[in-house]
């Protein structure tokens, strides 16, 4: 595949699958991750996420933060590492609000609750596997019976 179709690979996984796990480097250098999902994907890359201004993720990411999202759907993993900051904005909330955002922050984009985060997503590495679990666990079979190595499907490494 090319850099530009893997690109579109990786931005499809997260357009079809926009529910992740937003791992940040907390205190003492522990790793914490929690649910999250994306609401929009920016033309230039950019993954932006509701959350609470009170949430630990605000306090974790700080001024700026490297992260993680992990991705997964039937047949296809996704690992993005960026950097995230966390942005308060009425106008850019206003901009993405939705009903599944509302049931969280009631009285509206303008609560002080509400913040944002922005990641500026830097690289990826997909995994699929065509057929999904039960594909795969015939191939292993296959693989055990013949004696040959496992088609696992196709991973790449993609810079964003």
């Amino acid at each position: 595949m090319s850099t530009n179709e893997n690109r579109q690979k990786v931005f499809k996984i997260i357009n079809d699958n926009p529910v992740c796990m937003l791992t940040v480097s907390g205190s003492k250098d522990a790793l914490f991750s929690r649910p999250m999902t994306v609401v929009k994907t920016e033309d230039n890359g950019e993954l932006w996420f509701f959350t609470s201004s009170t949430s630990a993720a605000v306090e974790e990411i700080g001024t700026e933060s490297k992260v993680n999202l992990s991705f997964s759907a039937k047949s296809e993993w996704l690992s993005v590492h960026g950097s995230a900051v966390v942005i308060t904005s009425e106008p850019k909330a206003r901009e993405m609000w939705n009903q599944a955002v509302a049931a969280f922050f009631p009285e509206g984009p303008e609560s002080p609750a509400v913040s944002l985060i922005r990641v500026r997503p830097e690289g990826a590495q997909y995994w699929d596997s065509p057929g999904g679990p039960v594909t795969m666990a015939v191939e292993w079979a296959k693989s055990r019976l013949s004696g040959t190595q496992i088609n696992a499907g196709e991973s790449n490494t993609v810079d964003l």
